[in-house]
């Protein structure tokens, strides 16, 4: 909005011709998602906590998690209001990647509001059964891969490390899209069990595809760096930057001991929006890399649940995996923390790939 006001004036005044930049634009996406975040979260807190959305604690938990108990939860809808109205404000809104972002966060926000009414509202522990939980962000992610595909969107697929390697998809790259989109939004849901742990490698995650974008949106720089160029990818460095805003923000108020937990509408929203991210960047794979604590979060679910019923027996004390490091008596702070250290080193080298190839 503000790009389609501004910029033009730059006839009148050359001061105005700063707007046509992306990282100028990107810096302020941030600094306005961080400012929003700051201003409105007291209110939504405040608001949620009259409401009793309150977190719902499962009783096979850690102890220590008991004295969460009345913690209000939905919290995601600071972030999705952080992360949109900077993006509305600062980007340029004829460039139809912002419109598919934002159009999967808010999609998959809803998908997440519904599953949170139902246990904090509803008092349904379960929440949506699983197979309609999974059947919306099939829909949604469907919808991302056939817009890509008919829109003539490159299908290949470049593998980490091997400049050389470039894996043409064709129609298959649309359940590829599904996978990854689906997989990001319940891996980051699966991760986010204590305060701070999930938002962490969100916005570390979400600042290295920041940086993707921008150099794949960058025709020069990609022809350099011999990656993959996206024409007009470059305007979602925006988004990207909005969201480390908005996480960053969040966590202000998310870290240990936690004023609000952001619930699903968070954690499918944000997940969803980083694979797709991913997806437009080309570097789909490298999410496995960027995201390597949600991945492994996500596999010791899978393990653990395999493991019972091939064999009846657990592999961990309980699953996801930083449950079975607070049961081993690791403190909740200090696996937070190292959590968001694997996620920095995880990010380098994925950023070192693009010279490592």
């Amino acid at each position: 909005m503000l790009y389609h006001l501004l910029y033009p004036l730059y006839k009148y005044h050359t001061v105005f011709n700063v707007f046509q930049y992306i990282t100028f634009r990107t810096i302020y996406a941030v600094v306005t998602a961080l400012l929003l975040s700051f201003i409105v979260g007291p209110y939504i807190i405040r608001k949620l906590s009259a409401l009793q959305m309150c977190q719902v604690i499962r009783k096979d938990g850690p102890a220590n998690h008991f004295s969460k108990e009345g913690t209000p939860t939905m919290g995601g809808v600071l972030i999705l209001f952080a992360v949109i109205v900077p993006t509305l404000l600062w980007a340029n809104l004829k460039n139809s990647y912002v419109w598919l972002l934002i159009a999967v966060t808010l999609c998959l926000g809803v998908l997440g509001f519904l599953d949170d009414y139902k246990k904090v509202v509803q008092k349904d522990s379960q929440g949506l059964l699983p197979r309609y939980k999974f059947l919306g962000q099939f829909v949604i992610a469907l919808c991302v891969a056939l817009f890509l595909y008919f829109t003539g969107f490159n299908t290949s697929v470049t593998v980490p490390f091997f400049k050389n390697i470039i894996i043409p998809l064709g129609w298959l790259y649309i359940p590829f899209v599904i996978l990854v989109i689906v997989g990001a939004s319940n891996a980051v849901n699966l991760t986010d069990g204590l305060d701070g742990l999930a938002i962490g490698p969100i916005t570390i995650a979400a600042a290295t595809y920041m940086l993707f974008i921008y150099l794949t949106g960058n025709i020069k720089i990609a022809h350099y760096l011999q990656i993959m160029y996206v024409p007009k990818g470059g305007e979602l460095t925006i988004f990207a930057g909005a969201m480390v805003g908005a996480s960053l923000g969040f966590l202000w108020f998310n870290s240990y001991p936690a004023q609000v937990f952001m619930g699903d509408v968070g954690s499918l929203s944000l997940g969803g929006a980083l694979g797709t991210l991913a997806v437009i960047t080309k570097h789909e794979m490298l999410l496995v890399l960027v995201g390597g604590v949600f991945v492994v979060e996500a596999l010791s679910v899978i393990l653990q649940v395999g493991s019972f019923k091939l064999r009846g027996r657990r592999i961990f004390k309980m699953a996801p995996i930083h449950h079975h490091f607070e049961l081993n008596g690791w403190p909740e702070p200090k696996i937070i923390v190292r959590f968001w250290i694997i996620s920095i080193i995880l990010s380098l080298i994925a950023i070192s790939t693009l010279k490592l190839r």
